[in-house]
């Protein structure tokens, strides 16, 4: 199964968690594929449907050119659209102006709250710099394989019902009708610390199914993510990740640097990195390694139940 979309989002399982392949393509060509309802044809040269008659459709019978495009937008298109909508913004919204706004300097916080939460990051900050310190007898919480993206890593799409963050969800008295997405919730870090690696085509290489979950090494017990992490923390055993090449790739993610943190992991291991992600994990105190060249977890036997 595979879809085409026009948003940058086209991670795996995003669309839907039975999507494997995703398309990028503009709004004019997701019609067209919408139309055939398939993606395996040559839009060049391949009919996309039939009409009543039988007749077969090509693209270029219903593509506009640009003239038609450009006439298009110069006839409906004007500034004073704009002019007009934005000329009194700050008043026309009346339910956003009505909203409570209390006189602090800072946001107060409210410990309640689903959305927003205030995150532990800045808490303990002290002026000095936090030394190093080496990472010592940690367990693997994951061994991947390649391309491994930062929506893998840190999902923005639904929050499954039997998932961590749907528990905590439904502890706090919301119901699953009104869960949302990890996107809409990417303000409460105890919400993204729970979906931390909670892509449903995440494929694990220490469990033999597909999904967010993964083995606890001293116990053999497997169990979600969240959990086998949180049961880490709580024994003050650090934490890394075996990966493989271009770990971290699409889009810039800061949860998929912040999300491992709050889950106690100090390393990732991987054949590369994406430039960008990597420069996250260090931002966040997590050490990206490289594995030298030719060789991978699998080549060295790693399995990740050291």
């Amino acid at each position: 199964m595979s879809s085409v979309l026009s948003g940058n989002r086209n991670f795996e399982g995003r669309v839907h968690p039975l999507t494997k392949a995703n398309y990028l393509a503009s709004p004019p060509l997701c019609v067209i594929y919408a139309l055939a309802g398939t993606v395996d044809l040559d839009i060049n040269k391949d009919p996309i449907a039939h009409d009543k008659s039988g007749n077969p459709v090509f693209m270029k019978d219903l593509w506009p050119s640009n003239e038609e495009v450009q006439s298009f937008v110069k006839q409906h298109i004007q500034k004073e659209m704009f002019l007009e909508n934005y000329k009194n913004i700050s008043q026309s919204n009346e339910r956003w102006n009505a909203l409570p706004v209390s006189n602090t300097v800072t946001y107060p916080w409210n410990k309640d709250c689903t959305y927003i939460h205030q995150p532990p990051f800045f808490q303990d900050m002290k002026v000095g710099l936090t030394p190093i310190k080496n990472i010592q007898n940690a367990f693997c919480l994951l061994n991947l394989g390649n391309s491994i993206t930062t929506d893998h890593i840190s999902p923005a799409g639904k929050i499954a019902l039997k998932s961590p963050a749907s528990k905590f969800l439904q502890a706090k008295g919301v119901k699953p009708i009104d869960f949302n997405s990890y996107g809409s919730r990417r303000g409460n870090d105890e919400v993204m610390a729970r979906g931390t690696f909670a892509n449903t085509r995440l494929i694990n290489k220490m469990v033999p199914k597909t999904g967010p979950t993964t083995i606890h090494v001293p116990s053999g017990e497997e169990r979600p993510i969240f959990d086998v992490a949180n049961e880490y923390l709580i024994n003050g055993q650090e934490t890394i990740v075996l990966a493989g090449k271009e770990y971290g790739s699409g889009s810039s993610r800061d949860w998929a640097a912040k999300g491992p943190y709050l889950l106690g992991i100090r390393g990732v291991i991987a054949e590369s990195f994406e430039r960008i992600h990597r420069s996250n994990l260090v931002g966040m105190g997590i050490l990206p390694m490289e594995f030298l060249q030719g060789e991978t977890a699998d080549s060295l036997g790693l399995t990740g139940m050291e």
